[in-house]
């Protein structure tokens, strides 16, 4: 099958002023064909929100591509200049936010706002754009004259999300990125999102990167998983092999936890990985995971390992001869 979204050898650097050089993505390399639905796993501050940045152009001021290809459709995204990736977000690729703010401006009506990139992406005039945004917010469960004219203040997070996922959507683009979209809303909310996300992705045959610290999120939604660790990612594979069999000691952890928290009661810490993340600005020579892991080995600590492939699954590390 014909992919959709190739990333080759991707590797992203921050310049900061503190801490200097951050290599926040570090060879990045897999693929999605058009329909499919991929999970990126991790903790806070593996590289998975500035991967989810830099695919639609998206980066910081302060970031920049060293190394690396990025394709939708066969077409180079890496090396495009601002106006020719503005027509290709929205109408091609979309991101949604963790956060709606940054994608709702607080003084316009939500109606125009959507209104408003359907103009910009698709043929019309203004009727038939607020048409094809009532149609929208209606799909999302934001019916009728009082949510197209409301302002972002008067809408509770659960519908602002709805709002954001709207304006992604409205454009019917290829592939739609979603970082985090559920982490600030309460459980309830949170399952809502996700139904209509996946909903959504059936009835418009989206395909969807969505990113994700928690397995339960992606396990309702995707069919496929990447494991990312300090910028790269450690393990990939079919979603159903990888939480049924994780190869990668980090995996493992990260799976660990969720089921911690299941058997467990409200007497029982948090569970959470010994250690801590790896500073990225000051990396181990060795696997970065190693100071963290229980089964390391010799050659852990002096060379990070090769990706061994096995069928449809990955793998980073020396247990699988790496």
């Amino acid at each position: 099958m014909e992919a959709l979204l190739q990333v080759r050898d991707l590797h992203v650097q921050y310049n900061l002023e503190k801490a200097g050089h951050v290599s926040a993505l570090r060879g990045v390399d897999f693929e999605m064909t058009a329909g499919q639905s991929v999970g990126v796993l991790g903790e806070s501050g593996c590289g998975k929100s500035t991967l989810a940045t830099t695919i639609p152009g998206l980066l910081p001021a302060g970031a920049s591509i060293t190394r690396g290809s990025v394709r939708l459709r066969e077409r180079e995204l890496v090396g495009l200049e601002e106006m020719e990736l503005r027509s290709i977000r929205g109408a091609e690729v979309e991101l949604i936010h963790q956060e709606p703010a940054l994608a709702l401006n607080p003084v316009l009506r939500i109606g125009a706002q959507i209104a408003d990139i359907v103009r910009a992406h698709m043929p019309g005039d203004r009727g038939s754009a607020i048409r094809q945004t009532q149609e929208m917010l209606q799909r999302v469960g934001l019916p009728g004259e009082r949510f197209f004219r409301a302002y972002p203040h008067q809408l509770s997070g659960g519908q602002r999300q709805r709002v954001v996922i709207a304006q992604a959507l409205v454009c019917r683009p290829q592939l739609v990125l979603a970082d985090e979209p559920t982490s600030s809303l309460d459980s309830t909310t949170q399952s809502e999102i996700l139904s209509l996300l996946q909903t959504l992705r059936q009835e418009m045959r989206v395909s969807l990167l969505l990113i994700s610290h928690d397995p339960a999120v992606l396990a309702t939604l995707c069919d496929r998983v990447l494991v990312m660790y300090a910028g790269k990612i450690v393990e990939q594979g079919p979603l159903s092999e990888v939480y049924r069999r994780p190869r990668h000691p980090y995996t493992q952890a990260l799976l660990s936890l969720v089921a911690s928290r299941q058997s467990g009661n409200g007497n029982v810490r948090l569970p959470a990985i010994p250690g801590h993340p790896p500073n990225l600005s000051q990396l181990p020579s060795g696997c970065s995971f190693e100071p963290r892991c229980a089964e390391r080995l010799g050659a852990c600590a002096v060379r990070e390992p090769e990706e061994v492939e096995e069928g449809e699954r990955r793998v980073r590390c020396f247990k699988y001869g790496g």
